[in-house]
This record gives structure tokens, C-alpha cells and sequence, in this order.
């Protein structure tokens, strides 16, 4: 029971890796906010949380919203009195390749992953700092670290979430909250394309050393680890989850 007590919001967690991660926070004793843009989705893993014996509500949250955000993390202290643990984990995949890529197609893509989460830090800090306390885990991907074809957005987006954790690492130590980031590489509907498309399968299986995608369970034990008190001194930090790629 290492997340005993603590509570955790977890934005995107309908689905995917998301998902696996609420699930585990629930095992390992947390109290989880199911932040999620589809509410019925969101309903249905809090629901199941809750079959399963852990503690979980459902918060509708367009995380690129501030109204959204503020009223999820109100929502959170109002049921659970407080808010321990952040998991910014909400994205969306909008590929093009770069001459056809339209403003919105960008703009949408770094709305949701590197406002989105500026916005889900900036609205729960104020709560973490007064009680100087707090663990923040932002994801990111290889993409964000090695580029890749057709997704500009996505990559900057990435890109930027990276150095943004390592900017809010050093801005929120001296309040005994750590901020870090991890790139992970599973299968989930994000990665469905590459995985199943005959175009693509074999050429991004043959870039993992391991020779496979990870699936959502193998993926939260680091969340779990990053969002416990196992990782007090670690802050400002990018774990790869991936089996490999970004050697």
C-alpha cells in the first residue's frame, strides 16, 4: 500500500495507460479522481475501481479547459480533502506530415498535452505548496526526445513537456514537491497505427531492443513509484518506459 491515504488525480485515465495507472494507484491504497473528457468512460473505471474494492470518483475534464480543471481539483478537495499526486497523462494524436499539417491540427495537439498539463500543474500546486507536499508525473514519449515522421505536433508537444518538467522540478523543491516525467511505449489505441498497420508494424517492433510493446499494466508500477514516497529525492527527471527505444 504505498499510495495508503494519498489522493490522486489522473487526467486521460479512461483508457490505455491512463487506465493502468488508476487501477494501480487504487490497488496500492490511493483515493483516484478519474479526469476524462468522455464522462461515461471516465464512470465506467471508477465504477470498476470501486467493485474491485478501491476508491474512485469520475470528473468530466477538458484539461485544455482552465474552467474544466478548476472544477475537478475543487471536486477533489470537496470529496476528498486535498490532492497528493498529479498524473498528467491526457493526449491526443492528430498526425499529418509537415507540409499538410494545418494550424489547428497543431494547435489542438499542443493544447491538450503542453497547455494541458501547464494548466492541471498550475490549478493543483497552490494546495500542494500550503501543505508542502507533492508528487506531479507528467508523460511524455520518445517521440518527444527522438522525433519522429508525421507527427511535428506531437513531438514539440512532447518535447516541451520534458523541459517544462524540468523548469516546475526546480521552481517547486524548495516546497517539498517533486516534478518529473515518463516516456512510455505501449500498446494502446494512441499506438494502434503503428502497431497494426502493415506500413509501420515491423519497422517500430525492429526499433525496441525488447522486441515488443509493453501493455498499460507494465507501464503504471513507474508511475507508482515516481507518485510514492520511494522517490523522495528523485525530481526533475525523464524515465523511458519503452523497452528500449530511446537507447
Amino acid at each position: 500500500m504505498k499510495l495508503k491515504e494519498k489522493v490522486a488525480i489522473v487526467t486521460g485515465s479512461g483508457r490505455g495507460i491512463g487506465k493502468g495507472i488508476a487501477e494501480a494507484f487504487a490497488k496500492e491504497g490511493a483515493s483516484v479522481v478519474i479526469a476524462e473528457h468522455d464522462f461515461d468512460i471516465a464512470s465506467a473505471v471508477a465504477q470498476e475501481i470501486e467493485k474491485n474494492g478501491g476508491t474512485a470518483i469520475a470528473v468530466k475534464t477538458d484539461v485544455s479547459n482552465r474552467a474544466d480543471v478548476k472544477k475537478t481539483v475543487e471536486k477533489t478537495i470537496s470529496q476528498f480533502g486535498g490532492i497528493d499526486i498529479l498524473v498528467n497523462n491526457a493526449g491526443i494524436i492528430l498526425p499529418a506530415m509537415l507540409y499538410k499539417m494545418t494550424d489547428e491540427q497543431f494547435d489542438r495537439v499542443l493544447s491538450v498535452h503542453l497547455k494541458g498539463t501547464f494548466i492541471c500543474i498550475q490549478e493543483v500546486i497552490p494546495h500542494m505548496m500550503e501543505k508542502k507536499y507533492g508528487k506531479i508525473v507528467n508523460v511524455a514519449s520518445g517521440a518527444g526526445i527522438m522525433g519522429a515522421i508525421g507527427q511535428i505536433n506531437y513531438c514539440a508537444a512532447k518535447g516541451g513537456i520534458v523541459s517544462a518538467t524540468k523548469a516546475a522540478a526546480k521552481e517547486l523543491a524548495r516546497y517539498n514537491i517533486t516534478v518529473n516525467c515518463i516516456a512510455p511505449g505501449a500498446a494502446t489505441r494512441m499506438t494502434n497505427t503503428i502497431r497494426t498497420d502493415e506500413r509501420f508494424k515491423d519497422i517500430y517492433i525492429a526499433r525496441i531492443p525488447l522486441g515488443r510493446w509493453a501493455e498499460p499494466e507494465e507501464i503504471a508500477p513507474a508511475f507508482v513509484f515516481l507518485s510514492s514516497d520511494d522517490s523522495s529525492y528523485i525530481t526533475g527527471q525523464v524515465l523511458c518506459v519503452d523497452g528500449g527505444l530511446t537507447i
